[in-house]
């Protein structure tokens, strides 16, 4: 019968199956009869890393030999035989590791575990690119391995550990979208970029909701100045060109331009204002000390449970502050028919869709990751910086799970008032 491989990874042995408790314990009081402190230099954690280590290249030269060392061939010669070792220092998770390399005298052997000019096992490289994904600068990220592993690893390895994602970076962002998405929330969030001088640039993030409820970040791009609809425009058209033919609503904060830029790349798309957005440019329009009377004053109209009343609530905002803030009626008036949409939606519906708190929580992640930089030297290193922070989202999977719970409800809503557009994606 024909063996049949199969692509599902192997479940994992429990550490009771391999790990034998009293030989742990037995090590335990021989290391504290000698002296021998657990972690550290010349510990116990770092003994057991090099003898496993060096046991493991000892099992991979004898399979690439074919035969166990001192064991004599049949005919009396062999092609290739074991010849001595090398020194090799490499950094762990527990610091770093003096290991001697089995060698052949074919010079055929090429190790796995550690592989040739490997000077760092790969938990490691995961440790720097999650602490560099938390915002810690190079430095930092240095002088941490050292005082807490005893490992040195210098800035100019960090930042080549750290580069090592570019080529990812660069597939991801060139990836191939779904047809249709639901909602794709986009917004920007400003770093600090030194071309010549230190300035402000705006990094653009697109992030959907998928047909089945997951979220997906679509992208990152770096404009090259404030933040402009004609720079959206480039950056919905790319989104369209990977793929995303259809989105049913896009969520946005309200910048001037930007629904035609929209309806420019996917004319049957509806546009909605953040309201949260809407209501923050009011008050750029009224004293201080209005602020909360005008924010009672708007309440009636985004929690209104139709258009006409909301419209009515409007009317009856207009008379009672249009004298003294014409300008925030004016606001109102001029996003009325991209603050609107979400009002022929279910209560528990609109919360979701009214405002771009679904990026906002990620614009804050990467907010925290940018601040202990102060500023980048190039465009590339703070995309790198602020990619790490996104792929470090929700490690647990907790946030997903959520996430797709929460839309659930409202994707089949979705389907309903945009004409079977959703459900025929998912065919």
């Amino acid at each position: 019968m024909t063996d049949v491989v199969s692509d599902t990874k192997a479940p994992e042995v429990p550490v009771d199956e391999v790990v034998d408790d009293a030989l742990i314990q037995q090590l335990m009081a021989r290391a504290k009869d000698g002296g021998m402190k657990l972690a550290g230099e010349g510990g116990l954690l770092q003994q057991l890393t090099k003898k496993l280590l060096e046991s493991a290249l000892e099992g991979e030269i004898t399979d690439h030999l074919g035969h166990e060392n001192g064991e004599r061939a049949e005919d009396g010669r062999r092609e290739n035989y074991r010849n001595g070792h090398r020194a090799k220092t490499v950094t762990t998770e527990i610091g770093t590791v003096e290991i001697e390399v089995p060698r052949d005298r074919a010079g055929t052997f090429e190790p796995m575990m550690v592989k040739k000019r490997q000077k760092r096992l790969a938990g490691i490289d995961e440790m720097v690119l999650s602490l560099s994904a938390k915002g810690l600068t190079h430095g930092e990220i240095s002088a941490h391995l050292a005082e807490v592993y005893g490992a040195n690893v210098s800035k100019q390895t960090i930042s080549t550990i750290t580069d090592s994602v570019v080529a990812g970076m660069t597939e991801w962002q060139n990836r191939p979208l779904d047809a249709v998405y639901p909602v794709v929330f986009i917004d920007c969030v400003n770093v600090k970029i030194r071309e010549g001088q230190v300035a402000n640039r705006p990094v653009y993030m697109a992030v959907a909701v998928t047909a089945e409820g997951h979220r997906d970040i679509l992208g990152l791009w770096v404009g090259d100045g404030g933040e402009g609809a004609k720079y959206w425009l480039q950056v919905l058209t790319e989104i369209k060109n990977r793929g995303a033919a259809d989105v049913l609503m896009l969520v946005c904060d309200g910048l001037t331009g930007l629904p035609d830029a929209v309806n420019a790349v996917w004319p049957a798309t509806i546009v909605q204002t953040c309201v949260v957005h809407l209501l923050r440019n009011s008050f750029k329009y009224c004293g201080r000390q209005d602020w909360e009377k005008i924010a009672r004053g708007l309440k009636p109209v985004y929690t209104a449970p139709t258009e006409e009343a909301a419209l009515e609530r409007f009317m009856e905002f207009a008379e009672v502050w249009g004298k003294k803030y014409p300008a925030i009626v004016r606001l109102w008036e001029s996003s009325w028919s991209e603050f609107v949409p979400f009002l022929r939606f279910d209560v528990e519906i609109r919360r979701i869709v009214c405002t771009t708190n679904a990026i906002e929580s990620i614009n804050a992640r990467i907010r925290k990751a940018v601040r202990a930089r102060g500023h980048f030297p190039t465009e590339q290193a703070a995309l790198k910086c602020v990619y790490l922070a996104v792929m470090s989202l929700d490690p647990t999977g907790t946030g997903r799970r959520r996430w797709a719970i929460r839309w659930k409800p409202a994707l089949q809503a979705f389907d309903i008032t945009f004409d079977g557009r959703l459900s025929a994606a998912r065919r």
